[in-house]
């Protein structure tokens, strides 16, 4: 029982601080920044970070060829996942382009319902229809007058899929490293992804100015190191579609850093009532009952 509230409690954590992704991407791109340079910063402070805490603890950072190359992949989809939301935000506002990003928990349900053959409880297909529809109001800001950038959709969409397929290999591959291996493996990962990337397209990589460096630290520390290692966790403890559903309120905290602290949204009856669905939707699968495991 201790596991599961620390699982629950670890998913929270992680949805509040990736939430908090549009609180340090707003000021980056609003100084044209490059996205990729700061993507690579983001990872790579977080993976030095994260090393340096495993060399304290002289854990060793040897894996064998099967986990190595699922650690790769599993670097590329985390990469290919923030790149896609970062695209998005060039053509939505933060707050409509995180909410649709956050619709994966759907995704991982119905890739486990259906490639997997595992059974989704009553309240969990409930939750999931009421999140559903929360992110809906979320994202429309005016029902009669119906009106969203497709292509920024698509694009936001995608990311939810590659981060829907992030979490399942993590909770199905059975990978026998530790969480915070994994969450190294996966940040340098992506760190040299971003840093390809700049090479072949013929660009050098910007050296930050001090207040710059400071948001892309933040931006590392806040939303990658804390995020995915109690991601990690999470799924580990509770599994992919609590995990997910839970991750849902990823776009109520999105949404408010957008409304209140850099006012790109206006506070609207759409946007509480999504709000508050959204929570109702994730307290029906906290508090719906868990099967009891017999000897």
């Amino acid at each position: 029982m201790k596991d599961v509230v620390k699982g629950y409690l670890a998913a929270i954590v992680s949805a509040v601080t990736f939430g908090m992704i549009p609180l340090f991407m707003i000021p980056i791109k609003q100084q044209n920044f490059s996205v990729d340079a700061a993507l690579f910063y983001r990872f790579i402070s977080t993976s030095i970070l994260i090393v340096a805490y495993l060399i304290y603890r002289k854990e060793s950072l040897r894996v064998t060829p099967r986990e190595g190359f699922l650690l790769v992949v599993l670097g590329l989809l985390y990469a290919v996942s923030a790149e896609f939301l970062f695209l998005a935000y060039d053509l939505l506002s933060p707050g409509i382009a995180s909410t649709i990003f956050f619709m994966y928990p759907l995704i991982v349900a119905l890739i486990l319902g259906f490639f997997f053959k595992e059974t989704i409880a009553l309240p969990t297909v409930i939750a999931l229809f009421i999140v559903l529809i929360g992110v809906f109001f979320l994202s429309v800001k005016d029902i009669a007058n119906f009106s969203i950038n497709y292509i920024g959709a698509c694009i936001s969409l995608l990311g939810a899929f590659t981060y829907a397929i992030y979490m399942l290999i993590v909770n199905k591959s059975n990978i026998s490293a530790s969480g915070i291996k994994i969450s190294f493996y996966s940040t340098l990962f992506s760190s040299l992804y971003f840093l390809l990337k700049l090479f072949f397209t013929g660009r050098t990589l910007p050296i930050p100015e001090l207040k710059m460096a400071g948001l892309l630290v933040g931006f590392g520390v806040i939303t990658t190191l804390l995020s995915i290692i109690t991601l990690v966790y999470a799924i580990r403890m509770i599994g992919s579609t609590p995990t997910a559903i839970i991750g849902v309120a990823e776009p109520v905290v999105a949404v408010a850093i957008s409304i209140w602290i850099f006012h790109e949204e206006e506070f609207t009856f759409n946007l509480f009532l999504g709000v508050c669905l959204i929570i109702i939707g994730v307290m029906i699968d906290i508090l719906k009952p868990k099967k009891r495991k017999t000897a």
